[in-house]
């Protein structure tokens, strides 16, 4: 890529340095275009997404003369899917403590009562965190909870299809696209079909 190098612009509020591409032209003067800060078709400007980490890689890339890429976007996954095995644990936590919530309402309501009080103060959106305080304060009850969250997720394999859900999301993505795409169609009105030309 001969006349595209990668130099340090302004410094946001964290102390990051952003990326700027400066492109020069092999007959006139260079044009300069901020590389992720915006979208260039309206005019203005998004928040990046850089990481520290993808920073010090692009500092040392551009140490040894090389084009590093400085922001991070998310959503990118050709290495693993860690955050969605995350949102999945967390999720069948937050199920497995509505089970046993409903349970114990029918089962045995002092400890529904403490549960409750417990949940509401502790909220089960972070699986790992919630199940450590719980284990402090009632261990079987986190026990319970665990194995709760173990058989939903077992039972939930078997009947999940997962062609079913890539033809689901596929479906969705097509039906937003046309929806959108009605949207911004400008059509015709009755008036100009009638007209005679000639």
């Amino acid at each position: 890529m001969a006349g595209v190098q990668v130099m340090p612009a302004a410094v946001d509020a964290a102390g990051l340095r952003k990326a700027r591409v400066i492109a020069a032209p092999s007959g006139g003067s260079g044009v300069s275009t901020s590389l992720f800060a915006g979208d260039w078709r309206r005019g203005r400007a998004r928040r990046t997404s850089c990481s520290v980490r993808a920073l010090r890689q692009a500092r040392s890339s551009r140490s040894r003369g090389g084009l590093g890429i400085v922001c991070n976007l998310g959503g990118q996954y050709e290495e693993t899917f860690d955050d969605v095995q995350l949102q999945l644990m967390n999720y069948f936590t937050y199920k497995a403590v509505r089970t046993v919530l409903t349970q114990l309402y029918e089962m045995n309501p002092p400890s529904y009562r403490w549960f409750y009080n417990f949940v509401a103060v502790n909220k089960p959106t972070d699986g790992k965190l919630f199940l450590r305080a719980l284990s402090k304060e009632r261990q079987e009850l986190a026990e319970r909870v665990m194995i709760t969250r173990l058989h939903l997720y077992g039972k939930w394999i078997k009947k999940c299809d997962h062609g079913k859900m890539y033809d689901k999301i596929s479906d969705e993505n097509l039906m937003l696209m046309r929806e959108r795409l009605m949207e911004t169609v400008i059509w015709p009105t009755d008036d100009t079909n009638t007209e005679k030309i000639g």
